[in-house]
């Protein structure tokens, strides 16, 4: 029976992981944390994430360790067993491997997903919404809680835009690999003719900025905040009442609207979530910019430069244009298969980081 060393198998750095779990329990253990709710949730949560990712590690050292020592036994008799606990344990290996690639400030947490149609009409409009389907499906599949915190409808199928908060552990580090404009060919169904149509839709991946993050400091002077009613579908879903909310930040233009709640001050807490992760999402725009532009290697992202395709036809295949994986099982993929896609990427962007 094979043996393998355990001497390199871990990638796993636990002396800087426990140091940062010393500094949490430090920190939440500080007499005067509860003074700042906001903070002392953000610390509690992080510490809690962080002990939990150790306990994980530790455990799977312990099984390697264990299966190890029944391989050195030479028992036949175990064979079968040895080779199923192998595979699992190579499984697990590489799904935590895939989270060393995820080491960015805000890879950790929760994401803001937002899709909105191109150029393209109701076509466009249909392929957002399929899109938005995909997501909830991958979410659902990786025991993610999501909430449509806004959604726009299209004017006969699909819809123009929608924004999707994403909530659990690396939900951002994961959905970061989507950012960028996705293309669709099929033959539209909206087309009398049935002709084969090209449809675009771009993906829009924020990190959830926390109330308390020091790199966001909003002033209420700077905000313009408008009530209105809820525009939808008519019959009983109309709002009677305004309790859509529309905010402008004044100093950097951004507008970020909610409808979706039935309440004012719902939709208006909800405005604000946006409107943080997308101030924070210019602000580290504008940082990576001025630091490509020193090295010279910045470019500018632009609609026509699609990060993946989604042919349905003459063939069925959906690839990637950055790290040339591809799949045939368009179906599947549509349905929320996207992991192969994300894992591919990580990969990649980790060597060329």
């Amino acid at each position: 029976m094979p043996k393998k060393s355990s001497s390199s198998w871990c990638i796993f750095d636990f002396p800087i992981r426990e140091a940062e779990l010393a500094d949490l329990q430090a920190q939440s253990e500080d007499s005067g944390l509860w003074n700042n709710p906001e903070k002392a949730q953000t610390v509690m949560k992080n510490l809690a994430e962080l002990r939990d990712e150790i306990e994980g590690w530790r455990k799977l050292e312990k099984r390697i360790k264990d299966t190890l020592e029944l391989s050195e036994m030479d028992d036949e008799s175990m064979r079968e067993e040895l080779e199923t606990e192998l595979s699992e344990i190579e499984q697990e290996l590489e799904q935590r491997e895939l989270r060393v690639f995820l080491k960015g400030r805000y890879d950790r947490g929760n994401a803001l997903l937002a899709i909105n149609s191109g150029a393209g009409g109701t076509d466009s409009q249909d392929w957002a919404a399929m899109l938005q389907r995909m997501y909830l499906r991958w979410c659902e599949r990786r025991g993610f809680k999501t909430e449509i915190l806004d959604i726009s409808e299209g004017e006969e199928a699909g819809i123009k835009s929608c924004t999707i908060a994403v909530t659990g552990q690396y939900a951002y580090g994961y959905l970061r690999p989507e950012k960028g404009v996705h293309r669709l060919v099929r033959l539209s169904p909206f087309d009398s003719a049935h002709r084969r149509h090209t449809s675009f839709a771009q993906v829009e991946v924020l990190p959830e900025a926390a109330a308390e993050d020091p790199e966001i400091q909003i002033n209420p002077d700077d905000l313009k905040i408008d009530i209105y009613k809820s525009s939808g579908a008519g019959g009983q879903n109309v709002q009677k009442n305004a309790t859509a909310v529309r905010i402008t930040h004044i100093p950097s233009g951004l507008v970020v609207s909610c409808q979706n709640e039935r309440s004012q001050m719902q939709n208006r807490e909800n405005a604000m979530r946006v409107l943080r992760s997308r101030l924070l999402e210019l602000k580290r725009e504008a940082q990576d910019k001025q630091l490509a532009e020193l090295r010279g290697e910045y470019t500018k992202t632009e609609w026509g430069s699609q990060i993946r395709s989604y042919v349905l036809h003459p063939y069925q295949m959906v690839k990637d244009h950055r790290t040339e994986f591809e799949a045939g099982n368009t179906q599947g993929v549509l349905d929320g298969d996207l992991d192969g896609f994300i894992e591919a990427f990580l990969r990649w962007n980790g060597k060329e980081e």
